[in-house]
């Protein structure tokens, strides 16, 4: 039996001219004759009755007729019999089965019709056009290998297509595409043919079992047929009718489903339904449609359940992005990645919406801080109880560890929301750098808009570096550091945030607050590397200042002890020897440093000059032409103090003498050293300790606050008694009644306490902090301009503002003055045009 096209040449591997035999002929023409016999044979294919058949007899009678000169003849006998034969044999039953309720469900979509009927009607068609053209596909190929000398000697020398291309077209033209019109109908058997595979697919979409075999086999049967007999790989009829119809009713699918689920306002079952329909499109285009069509069908999912309608679903209360971001619906949000980034790699939905939550949330954050009471401490029992059954009412805090606490909850929030997205980022977003870009633009935006960021942030790692790190492991530290070198990055006012570290930095360092000095330095390293040499300038200064001077005690300790006889009274002295210039003006004397107005000195007590002369006599015999100025601001005592017997008293801590040591202020030390001199129960006014401690003002009013206003502290009454803070006009005395249950006393300083500026410092801070940054520029522009020579405007300001971005964001106007500023002093000058007018050009003026 022959299969497939060219069997019967399979033998020889070519075509071998039959045995010439004698013709008998019965009154016709040759021609004649061989067509009757190859006509029959033709039939009894068709019908599948070619059983007693002889291929090679036939295969002699098309040769004959190409010798004859006939195969034009032939050719277009085979051509017309096919025509016949689908006009009368295979277009009828095709026809009988395209009934007005196909039509009615395939093309006009036409409802009431039941799953199993539509599904049945269906596949009945499908099932006969696909025998149809199997049946033809069949005789064809046995057909093609009779008439293969036909091809050979004929329509290879006429360029005619082979006869198998033909007749395979012929199926194409008069049944795919036969006009209906005798049904009634305007349609095509292509049109039905289509909408049918197109319904079958739509009902596989809506969960329905259809035969996928059958359904693959006619779109085979489309994707072996071409527009026309030149076989041109871009005219398959899959390409050319039926893609189209089956992209633009898929269109319409996914938009009538897209809108439903809009309706059902789940983005969590629209993530999950639209990653299922691309997975099932997939399968379906290779295993029931055409492979052909796998990333057009994905497009369509792209435009009409994704890109359409992104920005609805985002927003939908109770399930979009804000949703799934604070519930950590991790799976959402990568499924949501996953979908946003196949319609635009860039993700500019996506990233938006991000950027726009990590603002809504810092904005929480700075709004919970302003509800926030910090005047207990947070976190507090209210149900504690004391020994006697009582409730203990909750640890009030002073103004200073309030602010100090609020630092720490914003930075601590503001951190919690940074790792949140951090994790996000890693767990459900790839780790996309524009995605990285948006969320860093975005916390740098909300941290910088809150005007006490720089503050706060110095304030969290003081916190730290003083008490948060104890007890923490080595790599509990690291992620400590490196959170605050984060934090730091994102500030725009790095010079604030300078400007507070030292201030902070340098209490932690002149009151030993510091719980390590390796993390302190570890810290500063951390700095050098991100923000480099010049921010840290300073605050290395400082550290370099206290090991000198820790080597300068020890040596000075030394020198006292070389001179002879070790005094049990002498006073022991530990000296810090600041740079004026490493160290903030405020530590250093008041706001104005050590200016000319706050140098004047305080009256020290004999003992305490008598060693302030041996220690300068010390500095200065290797060390000629330096000046020591005494910071009595900066300084702390430990004193020793007697308190004695109360009389009338037989019971009790006043029924003896007390002996306590205290620590004190260098300032408080003066003070009641002072009492020393004074008789009992003598009373001194705020001027006379003023005039005879010549301390100032400020700094006095403080010092009595704290030694006679906090009760547990009471060195010293005060009349009035008050919680007021001292005043001029109040009166002190010693307090011989002081009682206290340690022996050891720390003086808590007013002033050492007040790490957070009040409204009024605040905005003496900025202002400072705005003629900073004016040298600053200064010196920018004259460094740039002295290496440039000349510049135009836009020039000039675009470079002193990139040099300056490191530091602070500068204003415009800032740089506009400070350039009119430096052409007034004669550092500038502007360029002239010919006609005298000024140019938009600077020129450096040596």
């Amino acid at each position: 039996m022959i299969s497939g096209r060219g069997g019967s040449a399979g033998r020889g591997g070519r075509i071998r001219p039959p045995r010439r035999l004698g013709m008998q002929s019965s009154g016709k023409n040759e021609f004649e004759h061989c067509w009757e016999k190859l006509h029959e044979g033709i039939r009894d294919i068709h019908t599948q009755n070619a059983g007693n058949l002889s291929f090679e007899q036939l295969y002699r009678y098309s040769y004959k007729i190409v010798l004859l000169k006939s195969g034009h003849l032939l050719y277009d006998r085979v051509r017309e019999f096919e025509e016949t034969w689908f006009a009368s044999k295979v277009m009828p039953p095709i026809s009988a089965l395209i009934t007005k309720n196909l039509v009615s469900i395939t093309l006009d979509g036409a409802p009431g019709v039941s799953v199993v009927e539509r599904r049945a009607m269906g596949e009945k068609f499908l099932k006969v056009v696909r025998s149809s053209w199997e049946n033809h596909n069949m005789s064809m190929n046995m057909i093609a290998d009779i008439l293969m000398y036909l091809d050979r000697g004929y329509g290879q020398e006429h360029h005619r297509p082979s006869i198998y291309t033909t007749t395979i077209g012929l199926f194409r033209d008069n049944i795919l595409r036969a006009n209906l019109g005798a049904t009634g109908s305007n349609y095509e058997v292509f049109d039905i043919l289509n909408a049918t595979i197109v319904d079958q697919i739509n009902m596989e979409r809506e969960g329905d079992v259809i035969d996928k075999a059958l359904l693959r086999s006619c779109v085979s049967m489309l994707e072996g047929l071409f527009e026309t007999d030149a076989e041109s790989e871009l005219e398959r009829l899959y390409l050319t009718t039926f893609e189209p119809y089956f992209i633009r009713t898929s269109h319409e699918f996914y938009r009538v489903e897209c809108e439903r689920l809009l309706r059902e306002a789940d983005a969590s079952a629209w993530l999950r339904q639209t990653q299922r329909r691309l997975a099932e499109e997939t399968a379906r285009c290779r295993t029931t449609v055409s492979t052909l069509s796998e990333s057009k069908i994905a497009s369509v999912i792209d435009d009409e359940l994704i890109t359409k309608h992104l920005e609805e679903f985002l927003q939908l209360e109770g399930s979009g992005i804000r949703a799934m971001i604070d519930n950590d619906r991790i799976d959402d949000l990568s499924i949501l990645y996953s979908l946003v980034s196949r319609v635009d790699d860039k993700v500019p939905a996506l990233r938006n919406a991000l950027a726009v939550r990590v603002m809504e949330l810092g904005n929480e954050i700075e709004q919970n801080l302003n509800n926030t009471d910090f005047s207990i401490v947070q976190g507090a029992s209210t149900e504690e109880t004391t020994g006697d059954g009582e409730k203990s009412k909750p640890k009030s805090l002073n103004a200073a560890a309030q602010l100090t606490a609020a630092a720490v909850k914003w930075v601590d929030d503001v951190l919690q929301l940074k790792d949140k997205f951090d994790q996000l980022w890693v767990a459900c977003f790839d780790r996309k750098a524009v995605i990285e870009t948006a969320l860093t633009r975005s916390f740098s935006t909300f941290i910088n808009r809150f005007d006490r960021a720089s503050e706060f942030v110095s304030l969290f790692i003081d916190d730290n570096l003083k008490r948060g790190l104890k007890g923490k492991t080595e790599a509990e530290v690291d992620v400590v550091l490196d959170k605050a070198i984060t934090l730091l990055k994102y500030l725009n006012e790095k010079d604030k945030f300078e400007a507070y570290y030292q201030k902070h930095l340098a209490r932690r360092l002149l009151h030993g607050k510091s719980e390590s000095q390796d993390i302190e330095q570890e810290m500063i390293s951390r700095m050098k590397r991100e923000l480099g040499n010049n921010f840290t300038q300073k605050f290395e200064g400082m550290f370099r200042d206290m090991n000198t001077s820790r080597e300068t005690t020890e040596q000075y300790r030394n020198h006292v002890r070389g001179l002879g006889e070790i005094d049990e009274k002498r006073i022991d002295l530990s000296i810090s020897v600041l740079a004026g210039n490493n160290w903030p003006k405020e530590i250093m004397g008041r706001a104005t440093g050590l200016s000319a107005e706050s140098r004047f000195k305080a009256t020290y007590p004999a003992e305490i000059q008598r060693l302030q002369n041996s220690f300068f006599e010390f500095y200065t015999k290797n060390r000629n032409g330096r000046v020591l100025t005494w910071v009595g601001s900066a300084g702390s005592a430990d004193m020793k103090c007697t308190f004695p017997k109360v009389s009338g008293k037989t019971t009790g801590p006043l029924s003896r003498e007390r002996r306590y040591e205290i620590n004190v202020s260098t300032y408080g030390m003066i003070v009641l050293m002072l009492f020393n001199t004074t008789n009992e129960d003598e009373w001194l006014s705020f001027e006379e300790i003023q005039a005879a401690t010549n301390i100032p003002s400020p700094d006095l009013v403080n010092t009595l606050t704290s030694l006679s206003v906090i009760k547990q502290f009471r060195i010293l009454l005060k009349e009035p008694q008050t919680k007021a803070a001292a005043k001029p006009g109040d009166r002190f005395t010693f307090n011989s009644d002081f009682a206290s249950k340690t022996i050891k006393i720390k003086i808590p300083s007013v002033n050492a306490a007040n790490r957070v500026e009040n409204d009024e410092e605040r905005k003496e801070t900025d202002e400072k902090n705005l003629e900073t940054r004016k040298h600053v520029a200064d010196s920018v522009i004259v460094r740039i301009m002295k290496q440039r020579k000349e510049l135009s405007h836009t020039q000039l300001v675009n470079e002193v503002i990139q040099v300056l971005s490191g530091r602070f964001k500068p204003e415009m106007s800032l740089i506009k003055g400070q350039i009119e500023s430096l052409i007034s002093r004669e550092y500038l000058e502007r360029d002239e045009l010919p006609d005298g007018s000024p140019a938009d050009k600077y020129k450096y003026v040596a």
